[in-house]
């Protein structure tokens, strides 16, 4: 044998280290990919879970507020199914509150100084219940001092928590990696025909059994996966410009409309300040215009015309028929309207929340699959090169 020239043996067996060794890191690393989007795509469903609860939050929020200016206008004893119905509201935002902090960790500080809000604006509620049963009109400045405080308190705090759960659950769904996947597989693919064409120069064999085997395991593995992948990600990208915007942008709409129907009642309980809460409304109610669905547009629509119609006799110092409109609870009078929206808004937030936390869950269960299935294909690769490989010892012996 000359000098430099590798003897035959010792090229097999390096030859067979490589093979094996490539194939075996390609089925751990494209499975450990796999699991990775697999992983991924469950964070992206608690993280989509979490954006919507803390937008439920803001918009209950609202709500409870809307509910305590608009009981606020009877004077007196307020109605208890009003007054009920407040109560109820408010149990309902420290229990979402709860469960946010139980969910996400991440926010578990900026929710307690919500909870520290919330409580606040609660007892500033109570009281002024009291001094408006007792006709004190300084009931008056604690409600308004009350909604200030989740303007400029409670929905900072919210605005920001919305922000990084959007974020986070953006970055989640883009947890599919198609093209990381074909990269690998070509990579790999690459040394195997490298390998079978050393191959075939020393033994003139065209083509190695095993190699190939190995080779046609990877491209199928390969295909499969990236396409499962592209898919998954496709999906996702769907339901981000779909199913989870509109649950985001009807979540929005509704705590406009709240915010609204909340400044409606503050410009009647502090009279003649339509000058200082009409914009407001108006700001608020170009969100909803912009923002909500047309299942709920409709809704909304009859509410703005009774509200024109207050607004208009609040103006004319007609302040008595504003009131007792605004108070109204007859079935087309424009608190019923407001609230067959809000309820309208609310069950499309939930049905398309649920909807996109379903589906990533649902679909995340083929990439677990794949990625078990992939670590074993990667094992029977590295069988068939050793084989394969074995078979050229054999016939050199």
């Amino acid at each position: 044998m000359g000098a430099g020239v590798e003897d035959t043996p010792s090229l097999l067996n390096r030859l067979q280290i490589i093979g094996m060794t490539v194939v075996l890191l390609f089925g751990l690393a494209s499975a450990l990919i796999q699991f990775l989007s697999y992983q991924s795509d469950g964070r992206a469903a608690d993280d989509t879970e979490q954006l919507v609860r803390v937008q439920e939050i803001q918009s209950s929020l609202l709500r409870a507020d809307a509910l305590a200016t608009n009981a606020f206008l009877e004077g007196g004893d307020e109605d208890p199914e009003k007054r009920g119905e407040y109560d109820d509201t408010i149990a309902v935002v420290f229990e979402q509150i709860a469960e946010a902090a139980e969910a996400q960790s991440a926010d578990r500080d900026a929710l307690k100084a919500l909870v520290v809000v919330v409580n606040r604006y609660a007892n500033y509620v109570a009281e002024a219940r009291v001094y408006n049963r007792q006709g004190f009109p300084v009931g008056a400045e604690y409600l308004s001092v009350a909604s200030d405080s989740v303007r400029t308190e409670a929905q900072p705090i919210l605005g920001n928590l919305v922000t990084a759960n959007t974020d986070r659950a953006e970055d989640s769904m883009a947890g599919q990696h198609p093209f990381w996947l074909l990269l690998l597989g070509l990579v790999v693919l690459g040394v195997l025909v490298w390998l079978n064409l050393l191959l075939a120069q020393r033994f003139r064999r065209y083509l190695n059994v095993g190699v190939a085997i190995a080779a046609a395991i990877v491209v199928v593995t390969t295909l499969v996966a990236a396409i499962a992948a592209w898919r998954a990600d496709s999906t996702n990208d769907g339901l981000l410009d779909d199913e989870l915007q509109v649950a985001i942008d009807e979540s929005a709409a509704r705590t406009a409309g709240n915010d609204a129907k909340a400044y409606e009642s503050l410009r009647l309980i502090k009279r003649g300040s339509g000058g200082t809460y009409e914009p407001k409304w108006e700001d608020a109610a170009e969100i909803v215009e912009k923002k909500a669905d047309s299942s709920s547009l409709d809704e909304w629509e009859d509410y703005v015309d009774g509200h024109r119609q207050i607004a208009t006799l609040d103006d004319d110092d007609q302040w008595f028929r504003a009131r007792n409109i605004a108070i109204d609870e007859a079935a087309t009078s424009p608190t019923a309207n407001f609230d067959r929206f809000d309820g309208a808004t609310q069950a499309v937030v939930t049905e398309n929340g649920t909807t996109t936390t379903d589906e990533l869950r649902s679909g995340r269960t083929l990439a677990l699959i794949g990625s078990l299935l992939t670590l074993i294909l990667g094992f029977v690769a590295a069988v068939a090169v050793a084989r394969g490989i074995g078979a050229r010892r054999k016939e050199y012996a």
